[in-house]
């Protein structure tokens, strides 16, 4: 399923579906595991994911020449706090195949996910072994651009739809919160009934992808 508030968005997994969010205790993250027969599980949802990290954002970030070029200009802030933040996970937060951001700035969770979901490397794969890329992932959630909680909606509900029509029945609808877009997925996450290792939820997963807004891809 990738790839965890300053700003309240709706934003894995920790497994293979680590997702919604985005996917954990840091030390304080955790991402969701689905688990059920050949019924696919939700993702680790952002907001979960980020949800016990520290509220106050650190200074920004800089951009690493070697890393990947030409963000959009509107997000490139958020791009350069987002890749200072891999940076950190490569060298001290333990993961040295840490992903590249995509070149809107957002983490790629198909592949931060498919890394947690290896055995022993779900602990720390938000913020970094022992919190050492706290600081940074908080800056980058800092820069993330304010989104349209109304279209973030539609399009999780366009998803959730998609998921169901694709043989992930328990898959449940988002629903708006005080303004702000609540991802859905598994109906239980504490206990999840949907296995996001079945081949019916990766085929799901596939096939809806487009359904998601850009960045949405780690709430649900």
């Amino acid at each position: 399923m990738t790839f965890l508030r300053t700003k309240h968005r709706t934003t894995r997994p920790a497994t293979a579906g680590l997702r919604t969010a985005a996917l954990v205790a840091l030390p304080v993250l955790a991402l969701a595991v689905g688990c059920g027969g050949d019924d696919g599980g939700s993702s680790t949802k952002k907001d979960d994911a980020i949800a016990d990290v520290p509220r106050t954002p650190s200074a920004g970030a800089t951009k690493d020449a070697g890393g990947p070029s030409a963000p959009p200009a509107a997000k490139s802030a958020f791009y350069d706090a987002q890749m200072k933040y891999v940076q950190c996970m490569r060298a001290k937060g333990g993961y040295k195949d840490f992903p590249d951001p995509t070149l809107s700035g957002y983490l790629d969770w198909d592949k931060v996910n498919e890394i947690g979901s290896q055995p022993g490397r779900n602990e720390g794969i938000k913020g970094g072994r022992n919190g050492a890329c706290v600081t940074e992932l908080r800056a980058a959630m800092a820069a993330e651009p304010e989104r349209d909680e109304q279209k973030a909606y539609e399009s999780m509900l366009a998803h959730a739809k998609c998921m169901r029509d694709n043989g992930v029945s328990r898959f449940t609808n988002p629903t708006m919160s005080g303004g702000n877009a609540q991802p859905g997925g598994d109906p239980n996450p504490a206990s999840p009934v949907i296995d996001s290792n079945s081949s019916t939820y990766k085929k799901a997963r596939e096939a809806c992808r487009s359904k998601l807004l850009d960045g949405l891809d780690g709430m649900q």
